[in-house]
């Protein structure tokens, strides 16, 4: 086998046909249909059922899948490894959660890394922590933040940030959330789960539930008095007087953040530095 019959496997089962593989590698279609054939004789299994719009790989076809393309990343990992400047320097992909991204400690880490490092080309993609934990082990980001508690066997934690949490209202409001709607992210927030609990805890019955997607969204239904909501103090902004901070039950005082990435072999420069830079940014 050679390191193009995995490439050719690969793109046969993403795009369901030997005749879209061959148009998508600009490969003869016989060249791949040939290849296919030696590699079903070496294997001496098949691979592929043929079906009238294309191919669907057998069982064994999708194992084989799944082991080339582990080989095609190890090669990438390798030659990135191998041939990348001895700096930080490429594309990196982070994850971040809404609430982190807009905190005072994130940004500054945020500028004191981008002034350190203009070789790297940093994306933030913004997300809920179950979509970014996916996102992670599935290869669509170098690393991202995650709230709340995730099973981490697979992952590296290379930063990990317990912060405070408190309960936001309009300025002047009383702290009374028992007939208040709360101003909540999508399902997977750490913090909506447990403004539930702390409702279920205290007997009350299922709150009037107003679900935003962004930070400012959820902070202009506060300000106006719309709900309350649970927010890492970091978030906060700092001098807005439009809202007021209250303390919560200890249970509920706190959540950690973690900053991961797979546990793979080769962690890219780009990464560990950026992993330095929240580090030493004093959360």
């Amino acid at each position: 086998m050679e390191i193009i019959d995995f490439k050719i496997f690969k793109a046969i089962v993403e795009e369901g046909s030997i005749t879209r593989a061959a148009e998508k590698l600009d490969y003869v279609q016989s060249n791949i249909t040939a290849r296919v054939r030696k590699l079903e004789s070496e294997l001496e299994t098949q691979l592929f059922v043929r079906n009238p719009k294309g191919v669907t790989p057998t069982e064994k076809g999708l194992l084989f899948h799944k082991y080339s393309t582990d080989i095609l990343r190890t090669v990438e990992e390798m030659t990135k490894a191998i041939k990348g400047p001895d700096y930080p320097s490429g594309p990196l992909e982070i994850g971040v959660v809404e609430t982190m991204a807009s905190s005072e400690p994130f940004i500054s880490a945020l500028s004191e890394f981008q002034h350190k490092y203009p070789g790297v080309a940093l994306s933030l993609v913004t997300g809920t922590s179950p979509q970014n934990y996916e996102k992670v082990l599935n290869y669509q980001l170098d690393g991202a933040f995650l709230s709340g508690e995730f099973d981490l066997s697979a992952l590296h934690v290379a930063h990990e940030i317990r912060e405070e949490v408190v309960l936001l209202s309009a300025a002047g409001a009383a702290p009374d959330h028992s007939n208040a709607a709360w101003v909540v992210f999508p399902k997977g927030c750490p913090l909506r789960s447990a403004s539930e609990d702390w409702l279920r805890s205290e007997g009350l019955p299922p709150a009037n539930i107003v679900e935003v997607s962004t930070l400012e969204t959820m902070l202009s239904c506060v300000r106006a008095g719309i709900g309350y909501t649970l927010m890492t103090a970091s978030a906060v902004p700092v001098g807005d007087n439009r809202v007021q901070a209250h303390t919560v039950p200890e249970r509920y005082g706190s959540v950690t953040t973690r900053l991961v990435t797979r546990k793979d072999q080769f962690h890219s420069k780009a990464f560990t530095a950026f992993a330095d830079c929240i580090t030493t940014a004093g959360f």
